[in-house]
């Protein structure tokens, strides 16, 4: 059967005719026998909505057409071909005019191009189903390399208006495209999604330290870390070379893009591991520089643990040959101190160490080195421990907080009289009274004394009284006094420093004060030498922590926190010995994790004081009483809490983070204090840290507009 499609609708029309008889059958048959007959499509410069509807009907499916979707189209074929042909080359054209057919739920769509990846409902995973120019979202998980690899190379492949994406989590490329496209796609991905055989290789040594050889090979061939080739060669040799040393095996674990440059790895290592030539039965001199540790302390380390071994060495002057001792460098005074500078400013800050001699092994911590007197086989075990001691210490950055609050509340309320009982000429009179001192001032005979020498004071509140003329003297008869007083602080100091893993720190935040340790006074001749000793201390806070790092990201810390102040020594009445100071120290060893708060137990003090004077059983009368009584009440509480958060720093990086946020908000700070513009005051500028290398500017700080000039 053939059709012949042509423009006049009514031939179009009459062209769809015989397809009815296939459309009344059953489906199934009805496919089955549309996609075995042959036709003959002629449609030139026709409707896009017209041939849709015709396709549709040669399908068997609803073909719906977007109402953007204009214009017209060309289809034709020579010879009879099959329905799908035809229907291939219908999808064909749709591309050339930019739009594309989609599955959408079992509906065929005819959108444009650039919505197609949108609205397509075709989903694959694994091989491509559909063909042609149809577009479908193809899902390839891969088995070897990277997502992120790939996106690079198969980007310039895939159509303008489609996507490429990566999901390194679940290691695959998620594709939306044209299937045919997509088939091609598929080939590449399976070609280049290959295990390397060169992958990872393990090159044993005979004769080298892995060590040693380990950093030479990396210059050499390498572009890894350490590496002196550029980037430009190492990718035009195919790839960089990670070369990594086993110190347990005495072996080099090498990683190669190919087998080429594997080749090259081992044919500069066969070269290089080679016997060392001029050494003795005894052995040779190695020297090891130190990257971490302490050449001394290690040292020390390395010759205890290599007691028993047997080695020996060519003597040493005390001390065994394999564990000989060190000797300190006494320290020295530094050569400008002076005598009126502390000895804090003048000594150093550590003394120098003199070189660990004695065995095998030795130090010099002037370069922070070892050098080793050893028969080759022992130097290889010497450095295969070495490389697992000399690490990177992590750091501990402890944050702490250190609140004091405390309160004082205090009441006093008392009334004094004195009086005297007689008439004017009397040879006896008698005087009667009360006085009494309380927290605000003195009694009533001590205020008429100081009111006779022309010094009135009658103390703090609120004070009322009655004053009398007595025999031409005028003087307090009756006072009364009330006050109620109360004292709050609030202190909160933010100590914080940073130490090595297992090193103490400390740090000091207060005054020097000086204190009175002995005088003497030479009063038996006429010429007379007094002088004083004094010893200064701290007062203030100190903190005092070493941090240990566990294994599984916990902190122990030791900790000593001393909180001391000056008293006042007018009101202790101590100012001959000297200040009074106050203390309050905690002394506590605690662990928590990394990151986490910790609070120190807080020292609580809650006093309450009461003092009560009054005439016996004249002061016990109700409301009558209180003229004969005087009472004070206090009330102090203290509190003192220490909050500590350690924060682990294993490496650069997160130094650099912490301190990059301290520096910004030291930073911002000094950008808010800076003052505002002033003609009168012309002295502006407040100095402000400059920015720190590749961070974000800050935003401008709103300054007042400069005053307009006059004419």
């Amino acid at each position: 059967m053939k059709l012949r499609r042509t423009l006049s609708p009514l031939l179009l029309a009459a062209c769809l005719l015989p397809a009815a008889p296939l459309l009344a059958q059953a489906p199934g048959e009805g496919a089955a026998a549309r996609s075995r007959a042959p036709v003959t499509v002629n449609f030139v410069n026709a409707e896009i909505d017209a041939v849709s509807r015709a396709f549709g009907a040669m399908i068997g499916r609803q073909i719906a057409v977007d109402p953007r979707v204009k214009g017209s189209i060309t289809v034709y074929s020579e010879q009879a071909i099959s329905v799908r042909e035809a229907y291939l080359t219908y999808l064909s054209a749709l591309r050339g005019l930019g739009f594309a057919m989609v599955d959408n739920g079992g509906l065929l769509k005819v959108v444009p191009e650039a919505d197609a990846k949108i609205q397509t409902g075709t989903v694959s995973v694994g091989e491509v189903g559909p063909k042609g120019d149809q577009v479908i979202t193809q899902i390839f998980t891969l088995q070897h390399q990277s997502p992120n690899n790939l996106v690079a190379v198969l980007r310039p492949l895939i159509t303008a208006n489609n996507t490429i994406n990566a999901n390194p989590g679940g290691n695959a490329l998620i594709i939306t495209d044209y299937a045919d496209n997509l088939r091609r796609i598929a080939q590449i991905v399976a070609a280049l999604d290959r295990p390397n055989d060169t992958d990872i290789d393990l090159i044993p040594l005979k004769h080298a330290v892995a060590a040693d050889l380990a950093t030479l090979v990396q210059r050499l061939v390498g572009t890894g870390v350490g590496g002196a080739a550029p980037a430009a060669a190492a990718a035009a040799q195919g790839g960089a070379v990670t070369v990594v040393a086993e110190p347990r095996a005495n072996a080099l674990i090498v990683r190669a893009p190919n087998a080429a440059r594997l080749a090259q790895v081992r044919a500069v290592v066969a070269q290089l591991d080679v016997p060392t030539a001029g050494l003795g039965p005894a052995g040779g001199i190695w020297v090891i520089h130190l990257k971490n540790a302490d050449a001394v302390r290690l040292a020390t380390v390395l010759r205890a643990a290599f007691a028993g071994t047997g080695a020996s060495s060519g003597g040493s002057s005390g001390g065994s040959p394999l564990t000989g001792t060190s000797t300190p460098a006494p320290a020295t005074p530094t050569a400008g101190a002076t005598a009126g500078a502390s000895a804090q400013a003048t000594s150093p800050v550590s003394s120098a160490a003199a070189p660990s001699t004695g065995g095998f092994i030795q130090a010099d911590p002037a370069t922070n080195s070892l050098i080793i007197s050893a028969p080759e086989p022992l130097y290889r075990q010497v450095r295969a421990m070495v490389e697992q001691l000399d690490a990177r210490r992590a750091q501990v950055y402890i944050e702490s907080m250190i609140v004091e609050v405390s309160g004082d509340n205090a009441a006093d309320f008392g009334f004094q009289w004195q009086g005297l009982l007689g008439n004017s000429g009397d040879s006896n009179l008698v005087g009667l009274g009360t006085n009494f001192t309380g927290r605000a001032g003195g009694n009533i005979i001590n205020l008429n004394t100081g009111a006779a020498a022309g010094e009135i004071n009658l103390g703090e509140g609120f004070n009322i009284g009655l004053v009398r003329n007595f025999g031409g003297t005028y003087a307090l008869a009756a006072i009364a006094r009330m006050l109620q007083s109360q004292a709050s602080t609030n202190i909160v100091s933010t100590p914080n420093l940073i130490t090595l893993d297992n090193e103490e720190a400390k740090i000091v935040v207060g005054e020097n004060v000086p204190f009175i340790t002995g005088q003497f006074t030479n009063t038996g001749t006429s010429t007379s030498s007094p002088f004083q000793t004094i010893e200064r201390k701290d007062v203030g806070i100190t903190l005092r922590i070493r941090p240990q790092i566990g294994e599984s990201g916990t902190v122990r810390m030791t900790i000593y926190q001393e909180q001391s102040s000056v008293k006042d020594t007018a009101a202790v009445g101590t100012s001959n010995a000297g200040p009074s100071t106050t203390k309050r120290s905690i002394e506590s060893q605690v662990v928590v994790d990394d990151g986490q708060i910790i609070v120190l137990g807080g020292l609580i003090e809650d006093r309450f004081i009461e003092n009560k004077s009054k005439v016996p059983l004249l002061g016990d009368i109700p409301y009558i009483g209180a003229l004969f009584r005087s009472e004070s009440r206090e009330k102090r509480r203290t509190n003192l809490m220490v909050f500590l958060r350690p924060v682990v720093m294993r490496d650069q990086a997160s130094a650099n983070k912490i301190s990059a946020e301290r520096y910004e908000q030291l930073r911002q700070q000094q950008q808010v204090q800076q003052p505002t513009s002033n003609p009168m005051l012309p002295v502006e500028g407040a100095p402000v840290l400059p920015e720190l290398p590749g961070s974000a500017p800050a935003p401008a700080r709103a300054t007042a507009p400069a005053p307009a000039p006059k004419n």
